[in-house]
């Protein structure tokens, strides 16, 4: 009877039942079963509350949601046209790059950017199809970059530090927006498309423009880094400066729209602090029923390489990255994943890059990648044709893929340079 339960809770969520309904169904159904009280869940949940660490959560998305909603998107834009002359192309990856790492999210960066830089493709002589494929793409493109909000929702789930989360997740990041910008550049080559001469005056106009947004990425970085502050720390500053840019300088928003930017965005934390806390629930009682170390054992048996396991990974996670959003798959995956990949010898911070490389990656998997459904709404396209005007691009993504994952030295290099 349980095990149909479980089944049918399942079925449930597939039909729109709430995720943390479903988690914290199963994770009383399993104490009571185990004779334990069910008051460990909510002890999970009080135990969550009191983390440090997801202080960041809110303050980085509330200024995510300020940035997306102001002038900050077009200002980006003509800063990346100005210091990257080689076509609209590379301009709208690095762009989309910054932005998503600064929302955490993938569908705002297709919606406030997508909706300013696919019209602009177009009138610039790209294909329709590229055009499409390249938005799509660029969705998710940031999400190693810090302060990433799945950077910091993985370093807390895996108990993995996120100073080092942020250091590793650079080059990789890096590797992912040159491998597609080539890809661009030689397109804009074959399709013809004029590039824009180098021009000091362009570069001094744009950056004067987002003046006061382009120093941002510098102080919180260097400010974690040097020691300075701590990453909830310079979730504040974020925040705050954020306000102030676009409330008080910019004046992009104004003061009677705050209330609804902070209910959508405390909204959005809202939903990921619930799943944690029932999933941290079910996480508990798998780890005191010793699952993990029982699919070890398992895939022991059957696996004996750790490249074997890694690419068995690779096609797990891209699954789970199709199917599930990167908030749910973080907290509900990876407590399984981490003691068994530590059981292969897979260093955690690097097993955090693979995991969001995947599920970066996911968001552009086809037959249900997100980002392919909110392209298709966005720019009124069918989904098949989205499948198709992506291809290329999930193509590079995968082989960009296989580096990170058996190049260890790319996510690491930093982080063992910083450490010495």
């Amino acid at each position: 009877m349980i095990v149909l339960f479980i089944i049918v809770l399942i079925l449930l969520a597939l039909f729109g039942m709430p995720l943390f309904s479903v988690l914290g169904s199963i994770a009383l159904i399993a104490f009571n079963r185990a004779d334990i009280d069910i008051s460990s869940v909510a002890v999970s949940m009080y135990t969550l509350a009191g983390s440090p660490l997801l202080i960041a959560v809110p303050l980085f998305t509330f200024a995510g949601y300020l940035f997306a909603e102001s002038g900050a998107p077009s200002r980006l834009v003509r800063v990346s046209r100005a210091f990257f002359p080689g076509g609209l192309a590379v301009v709208a990856l690095v762009s989309c790059a910054v932005f998503t790492a600064f929302t955490g999210a993938s569908g705002v960066t297709i919606i406030a950017m997508g909706g300013l830089l696919f019209p602009s493709l177009l009138q610039e002589g790209y294909s329709k199809r590229f055009s499409l494929g390249l938005v799509t793409a660029s969705g998710s493109l940031g999400l190693l970059f810090p302060p990433s909000l799945p950077l910091i929702l993985y370093g807390y789930v895996a108990a993995v530090s996120v100073d080092k989360l942020f250091l590793a997740g650079l080059l990789p990041g890096i590797l992912l927006v040159i491998v597609l910008s080539t890809y661009g550049l030689y397109k804009g080559k074959t399709e013809g498309i004029q590039r824009e001469p180098f021009s000091m005056r362009r570069i001094l106009s744009a950056s004067r423009e987002a003046a006061w947004e382009l120093p941002l990425p510098f102080i919180v970085l260097g400010g974690i880094y040097s020691g300075i502050i701590t990453v909830m720390e310079a979730a504040a500053l974020t925040a705050l400066y954020a306000l102030v840019a676009e409330v008080l300088i910019y004046r992009d928003i104004k003061p009677r729209e705050l209330p609804r930017i902070i209910a959508e965005s405390m909204t959005l934390v809202g939903g990921i602090l619930l799943i944690l806390a029932c999933a941290m629930g079910l996480t508990n009682y798998l780890i005191d029923a010793e699952v993990p170390m029982r699919i070890l054992e398992w895939m022991k048996t059957y696996i004996t390489s750790k490249y074997t396991f890694l690419l068995l990974l690779n096609i797990f996670l891209l699954i789970v990255g199709c199917l599930m959003d990167i908030f749910s798959a973080l907290i509900v995956v990876v407590p399984l994943i981490v003691p068994v990949a530590l059981g292969f010898g897979v260093d955690p911070v690097h097993l955090g890059i693979i995991f969001l490389t995947n599920l970066e990656i996911g968001y552009l998997t086809p037959p249900v990648g997100l980002n392919l459904f909110i392209s298709s709404y966005r720019f009124d396209q069918s989904v098949v044709s989205l499948y198709v005007a992506s291809l290329p691009f999930l193509l590079l993504l995968l082989l960009s893929l296989i580096v990170i994952t058996y190049l260890p030295a790319i996510s690491l290099f930093l982080v063992r340079l910083v450490g010495g």
